[in-house]
């Protein structure tokens, strides 16, 4: 044991501090061992053993820690019988047996301390790398907002500008390229701004500002301006009510631009989804408590396997329906539903389509 305590790491920078920790428990058991020996028996030294074991505690590892605290109870007890001849009176083994009880007690309480304590540098490195995280994600958020955003914006800037004829005429055809690329760095910006959102939300939470709105006409805002990608996909937009004929209003206290960007990531999900010449059908359907809307397309549906993962992040699915889109609409959506106390759902419609619903908290007229 004692050659281990004097054997040094190879690390040339530890060699010194190891060195003098394990010469200065070596020196401490040296001056125990002679005080326990040289005395009689009914002098009891033991307890000085709690030092070499506390200062083995930052200095060896959990086996060396044992192997000192054994040593040091073999030794307090082999005082019975050293020097022998000696009467071994039952208050003096009473005294030595609490003593190297003491002695367990402190080399399991020193080898707990020391775990302790490593588990605290542990959760202050994770804490540490969790900082340089969050900051490496502003830096992303920045890179996106400033990086991309801005010249995409001057993109779809520059496209209104060839649009309206300000470089020269535009032929017919040449219009039909520069809406595409329109279309085209539109949807990329979205996709970077739901990116940004997504990202705020999960950090900062979602921020409303609440007021009384009227889903019906969110619904009918949202349906002009995808007026030009149902055109282009051929897809028809309708609303009906529910069991009813006529025209009403379902109010509810909401975030107006959040509602709105769910219906527009609905609507959306149910035009691409669906075959030209399709239909993508609003149900708007009021109760006393609460609002329900329902977006209704006539694509190939959705399989029993990816019900449960539509509104998790990221999540395209491995089905035809899901062969578009970035995986964060559907989960924002969630988001903005969740944090209105709403419910939002899929099911699948027979014989084929899928429907997308959400459910939100009224309001009665009176409170508008």
């Amino acid at each position: 044991m004692f050659k281990s305590l004097l054997k040094i790491p190879k690390n040339v920078l530890l060699q010194e501090k190891y060195l003098r920790g394990r010469w200065s428990i070596a020196i401490l058991f040296a001056i125990v061992i002679a005080l326990e020996f040289s005395t009689p028996s009914e002098y009891l030294f033991g307890y000085l053993y709690t030092g070499p074991i506390i200062l083995a505690n930052s200095r060896l590892s959990r086996l060396g820690k044992l192997q000192i605290t054994l040593v040091a109870a073999a030794l307090t007890l082999l005082n019975l019988f050293v020097p022998p001849g000696e009467t071994i009176a039952l208050a003096t083994f009473a005294n030595r047996a609490i003593a190297i009880m003491a002695l367990g007690v402190t080399g399991y309480l020193s080898d707990r301390n020391q775990q302790y304590q490593e588990a605290i540098a542990i959760a202050k490195a994770q804490l540490q790398s969790q900082q340089q995280l969050a900051s490496i994600r502003e830096d992303f958020v920045s890179t996106l907002s400033h990086d991309l955003k801005t010249p995409m914006l001057g993109a779809i800037e520059t496209i209104k500008a060839f649009k309206s004829a300000k470089f020269g005429d535009v032929t017919p055809h040449q219009q039909k390229v520069l809406e595409t690329m329109a279309r085209s760095h539109k949807m990329s910006l979205q996709l970077v701004e739901t990116l940004l959102d997504v990202y705020r939300n999960d950090t900062e939470g979602l921020k409303l500002q609440l007021a009384p709105v009227n889903l019906v006409a969110l619904a009918e805002e949202v349906i002009a301006t995808l007026a030009d990608l149902s055109a282009a996909r051929r897809v028809y937009i309708s609303i009906s009510y529910g069991n009813s004929d006529f025209r009403r209003s379902l109010w509810v206290n909401g975030d107006a631009v959040q509602i709105q960007r769910v219906f527009t990531n609905l609507l959306t999900n149910g035009i691409n989804h669906s075959q030209r010449g399709g239909k993508v059908e609003i149900v708007m359907e009021s109760y006393s408590s609460y609002q329900v809307v329902k977006v209704i397309d006539s694509g190939l549906g959705i399989t029993a396997s990816e019900l449960p993962h539509l509104f998790e992040r990221f999540y395209q699915g491995h089905s035809d329906r899901q062969a578009k889109g970035s995986g964060l609409g559907l989960y924002l959506s969630r988001q903005i539903i969740d944090a209105h106390g709403g419910i939002i759902w899929a099911e699948n419609k027979l014989p084929h389509g899928a429907l997308f619903g959400f459910r939100l908290p009224a309001i009665s007229a009176n409170e508008t």
